[in-house]
């Protein structure tokens, strides 16, 4: 277990100016932070990141009144997700944090969607799961503390009937939890034992870049942030595709990319 975040998002006074953006998945979304206020451009857009990623961070930005350089930091999804998707991301952050001289602040998407669900039910025992193909999720576990979140499970990529809790306190696996993200529309591929544990799911919810803009503004706030080139993205698997007829495990299947 791990503490990722440790400062109370509710009570604090919080005035970073962070611009946000996100490309791990089918949606595309750019959002801007200024002081208390989180403007966002959300589209569910499917292989049109590269063409949409600069004219929304570009849009966003003019709407506003604001200048990079008025910014404070860039903050992105570094993974888990769409291979494709997260050097899109990363390329552009990159670019535009080594343009304005501005540092970085990397957030997984798995705790961006767990923040989303606890900002919008109060839930605060949550499984992210995202469809990882090949007969794979990716996922982690968390716990809102009060203070922040808890990571109970790392990050980690396998087959869905091997997502367990098993290793938590007992108390932790009897927690109401909710389980959110595109990996659960594979429920019926996870264990009969998690699936008991769930109280719910919300298989429809995505990465959102005003999330991540919340997040990163903890993160920044502890100064956790790297440099422009260090800003890189997360895949948690080696082997991205595979040939024709082979699966993950070993099987004969038909692989997605």
């Amino acid at each position: 277990m791990r503490i990722i975040s440790s400062f109370n998002y509710w009570v604090l006074a919080i005035m970073a100016r962070i611009l946000s953006l996100d490309t791990s998945t089918e949606a595309c979304s750019v959002a801007l932070k200024l002081n208390d206020e989180v403007v966002e451009d959300f589209r569910l857009l499917p292989r049109k990141h590269t063409q949409l990623l600069l004219p929304m961070v570009q849009e966003i930005l003019a709407n506003a009144g604001v200048s990079l350089k008025q910014l404070d930091a860039i903050a992105f999804a570094n993974g888990p997700g769409s291979f494709t998707g997260l050097r899109i991301a990363t390329g552009v952050v990159q670019g535009l944090a080594f343009g304005a001289d501005l540092p970085v602040v990397p957030v997984t998407t798995l705790e961006t969607m767990a923040f989303t669900q606890y900002r919008e039910t109060y839930s605060r025992h949550i499984v992210s799961a995202l469809d990882a193909r090949m007969g794979e999720v990716y996922w982690a576990a968390y716990h809102w503390n009060g203070d922040g979140f808890t990571c109970l499970s790392e990050p980690a990529v396998c087959a869905p009937d091997r997502v367990d809790l098993q290793h938590l306190p007992k108390e932790l696996q009897d927690a109401d939890w909710v389980g959110v993200g595109s990996g659960w529309q594979l429920f019926d591929q996870f264990s009969p034992i998690i699936q008991s544990q769930l109280q719910q799911t919300n298989a429809d919810l995505l990465p959102r870049a005003g999330d991540i803009a919340r997040l990163a503004e903890l993160y920044w706030l502890q100064g956790v942030r790297v440099a422009a080139e260090e800003a890189i993205p997360v895949y948690l698997r080696d082997n991205v595709a595979f040939k024709k007829g082979e699966g993950p495990h070993g099987k004969s299947e038909q692989g997605n990319t």
